[in-house]
């Protein structure tokens, strides 16, 4: 397979208190034949070392990704959420938004 034949990797980026809508998304960009990278819930209580890392974590799957598409709700940005754009930005990265108030 060329360059040119290979899926689109797209990384979701937002909170996971908007679990279903990851899930939905997920769903529909694989459906269109694209590959998705996200975070997982962890079901541990994390300490300040291992959320460091899992955000460390999710920095790369950026680096791997053609794009990333923000999930939201209502226009809502953390603060992991806006690093995880500024990163995008600064990697030239597409970035796209399902939530229609969002002007990213």
């Amino acid at each position: 397979m060329s360059a040119a034949e290979r899926p689109r990797v797209v990384c979701l980026c937002g909170s996971l208190r908007f679990q279903s809508l990851f899930e939905s998304e997920r769903r529909r960009l694989t459906a269109l034949g694209m590959i998705v990278l996200a975070p997982e819930a962890i079901d541990e209580d994390l300490t300040p070392a291992r959320r460091e890392a899992l955000g460390e974590l999710h920095l790369r799957r950026i680096d791997v990704s053609d794009e990333v598409r923000v999930v939201s709700e209502s226009g809502y940005l953390g603060s992991a959420t806006r690093r995880e754009i500024a990163y995008a930005r600064k990697r030239c990265k597409s970035i796209s938004s399902m939530d229609p108030i969002l002007d990213l």
